[in-house]
């Protein structure tokens, strides 16, 4: 039980780091600042999340390798992972949040060279660098407060999953003009509305 802990701390920790890569990367490339969170309440970009816990998977048992192996493996299933993923959001939300169309060697704007790429190099620094790292800082905490907060963040993240589908779910319907039947739904319509999806999902919103 506690490695199912620890990968849930793995995929908190590495989608709040994709969050911030990804805001400083449109900060860099455009000059605008993007929410690249996957839900509504926090800084979570479940795509770094869920390829933290993957790679870790992956790549563990090879950490002691050569840095070649484990950049292949890592461009393989980063590269594969990805486009699961981005199929995956346009089946269940009707659109992804990234395209690579216009980039050089894309597969159907799902994944492209540069960024499998980079998904070779973060292995390496994941599995060599980063991950060692964060280990050791996560055996040092209490067992017992260990459980907790990895439960607690579980729940939290199971609510912030369930209330972004409700927000897209309103959004699409005041779209269609359709008007807010309660005080919660006025709520979602002044907060949590197109405009504020249309940023967080990378302007890929319909």
């Amino acid at each position: 039980m506690k490695k199912l802990y620890k990968l849930m701390y793995i995929f908190i920790i590495t989608s709040i780091c994709g969050y911030f890569i990804e805001m400083i990367w449109s900060l860099v490339t455009k000059g605008i600042f993007i929410n690249h969170s996957a839900v509504v309440i926090g800084p979570f970009n479940f795509a770094y999340g869920i390829c933290g816990v993957v790679l870790t998977l992956l790549l563990y048992r090879f950490k002691d390798e050569s840095y070649l192996k484990i950049f292949l493996l890592s461009f393989i299933g980063g590269s594969i992972l990805e486009y699961i993923m981005s199929w995956g959001m346009e089946l269940v939300l009707g659109f992804t949040a990234w395209d690579y169309s216009d980039m050089f060697l894309n597969i159907n704007g799902r994944i492209c060279l540069l960024f499998s790429v980079f998904w070779g190099a973060l292995g390496i620094l994941w599995i060599k660098i980063l991950y060692p790292q964060i280990e050791k800082i996560l055996n040092k905490i209490n067992p017992k407060a260990y459980k907790i907060i990895a439960i607690s963040l579980t729940i939290f993240l199971v609510f912030d999953i369930g209330f972004t589908i409700s927000c897209v779910n309103r959004a699409r319907k005041a779209d269609m003009g359709i008007p807010p039947n309660n005080s919660y739904e006025r709520f979602l319509d002044n907060t949590f509305n197109s405009k504020y999806l249309k940023n967080m999902f990378n302007n890929n919103w319909k």
